[in-house]
């Protein structure tokens, strides 16, 4: 089954009766829905337990956005766009309320990491159903149930389209930027890229972006990274040694407070997302037969710790 990018005209605008709807309240879902609310679209957020609202902390203020909350799939009826931002892991625990939303016209964005955006959400949305992988840049972090502290960042990349044009109109009047791209494989490597390092790393350790000051950590992410350019390399991304040295650049320009979804998970005892961000590399290297022993460790060393978090 395959869910092809849209081929209708876009629209300059978004109808201001545009329905959207948010599956996950974490640090991205929680942020993008409040951005989307002030924007004045209306916005629906779908969680397993009940928030009164969402509150964001960014650029040293505190908003709050009073977006309406459905706990059960039977609560919601189909909308025009749906957000799915869970976490990678969770995409199957989503299709009773991907079932529900999805209607004709409706065009699933998918926000989440790893690659393989389309091929992992296809079998559980109605056939048909338009899906625009998502590579979001947005350093955020949920610090209590519906409280978002954003760091930095709030720009999305779409694979250029007529359906990449309609969800660029859909956020036009918010602030997060919407950046089509020609060469999405690459775009979703690179922000791959971003996580490889920076989420084992800190998450083994239980320590924030400030660990890469330490030249040591430095020169064993410089390596993770070395290993999985030549995978996607095989992939098909143009992906090299300059994306290496900016990946380790963005580190040491980040907020040293600053931390990563992985860590967050590990602190507050959820499943890791390991599978598809240091998982990802290893199983590509296998298919291609490119040796991947630095990615490898660090995959045994995390499905560890993620055993021991699911108890």
């Amino acid at each position: 089954m395959t869910h092809p990018i849209a081929q209708e005209p876009s629209s300059a605008q978004p109808p201001s009766s545009a329905r959207v709807a948010v599956i996950g309240a974490g640090a991205i879902g929680g942020y993008a829905a409040a951005l989307a609310h002030w924007a004045g679209l209306d916005v629906t957020v779908c969680v397993r337990s009940a928030v009164d609202s969402l509150t964001i902390e960014t650029g040293g203020e505190v908003r709050t956005a009073p977006v309406p909350i459905a706990t059960d799939p039977a609560q919601v009826t189909p909308v025009d766009w749906v957000l799915l931002t869970t976490k990678a892991q969770d995409t199957a625990g989503a299709e009773g309320w991907l079932r529900r939303l999805c209607g004709p016209g409706t065009a699933v964005a998918v926000l989440q990491n790893g690659v393989g955006h389309q091929e992992r959400v296809a079998p559980y949305v109605p056939e048909g159903t338009e899906i625009l992988p998502v590579v979001a840049y947005i350093s955020a972090e949920r610090t209590a149930p519906g409280h978002i502290r954003h760091h930095i960042a709030s720009e999305l990349q779409v694979p250029e389209g007529p359906l990449a044009e309609r969800f660029a109109a859909l956020l036009a009047g918010s602030e997060l930027t919407v950046r089509p791209v020609r060469d999405f494989t690459t775009a979703a490597w690179r922000k791959l890229f971003t996580n490889l390092a920076a989420n084992p790393i800190t998450a083994l350790l239980q320590q924030r972006i400030g660990v890469f000051a330490d030249p040591g950590v430095t020169a064993l992410a410089r390596d993770l990274l070395r290993e999985a350019a030549a995978v996607a390399r095989a992939e098909g991304a143009d992906i090299g040694e300059p994306d290496v040295t900016h990946t380790l650049e963005i580190y040491a320009i980040a907020p040293p407070d600053g931390g990563s979804s992985m860590l967050y998970d590990r602190l507050a005892g959820r499943p890791l997302e390991h599978e598809y961000i240091t998982g990802a590399v290893v199983r590509a290297g296998e298919r291609h037969g490119i040796a991947t022993p630095l990615n490898g460790m660090l995959l045994a060393l995390l499905r560890a710790v993620d055993h021991e978090l699911r108890g």
